[in-house]
């Protein structure tokens, strides 16, 4: 049975819906990222939850995982070439999101976490 939709958003928030795997695409695109660096970039995120998102986005075709072949095992994630075409959106959401933070708290650096994503 094929899937309908409502309205066309509800298969892009099906995609890079809730929490966090905006947050993770935004990270990645500064760049390929192991495991160990998103948990650290995105301390509240569990490990578990990290994981599950970082698989739903493999599964989607949005990341791309790479294996490197040595010893300790090396894994790294990078948006894949349609997850690139995400970019715009991801660049409007944080956009919207900095007014919105100015708007409600007068101050971005008062409620922003120093980061490289917050220039």
């Amino acid at each position: 049975m094929k899937k309908k939709y409502n309205i066309s958003v509800e298969a892009t928030l099906e995609v890079i819906g809730g929490k966090w795997k905006c947050v993770i695409l935004c990270h990645l695109t500064h760049g390929k990222k192991r495991t160990s660096e998103l948990k650290r970039l995105m301390p509240g995120i569990t490990q578990k939850m990290l994981t599950q998102q970082l698989r739903e986005l493999e599964e989607d075709g949005i990341i791309c995982r790479i294996i490197y072949n040595q010893v300790p095992p090396k894994v790294e994630y990078e948006l894949s070439e349609y997850g690139w075409t995400l970019k715009s959106i991801l660049d409007s959401l944080c956009l919207w999101g900095e007014k919105h933070i100015i708007k409600e708290y007068g101050d971005k650096y008062a409620v922003l976490e120093e980061s490289i994503l917050n220039q």
